[in-house]
């Protein structure tokens, strides 16, 4: 697996912006679903007015139950958990 160039390049501006002290949580609502969402966002200036660009949300509960890791046994792959390992 690789990552895409265009995720590499946000990944990159979101280092610099949190290294420069531009980088802020702001409360936001879901499109799709009008609940709350806390998204990172970059902090630039433009005329004088602040634009925050935002890179993502901060998942809600357990962070580890909503991602599945790359498989460090096969790169093209990931690790695979049946439900009932992710209950409790």
């Amino acid at each position: 697996m690789s990552i895409p160039d265009h995720a590499r390049t946000n990944f990159n501006t979101l280092l610099r912006a949190a290294g420069d002290g531009n980088l802020a949580l702001m409360e936001c609502l879901d499109a799709a679903t009008p609940e709350p969402r806390y998204v990172l966002c970059a902090v630039g200036r433009e005329d004088g007015d602040y634009v925050m660009t935002p890179f993502g949300h901060l998942a809600d509960g357990n962070p580890y139950d909503a991602y599945l890791p790359p498989d460090p046994a096969n790169p093209t792959s990931f690790i695979e958990t049946s439900e009932s390992e992710g209950a409790s």
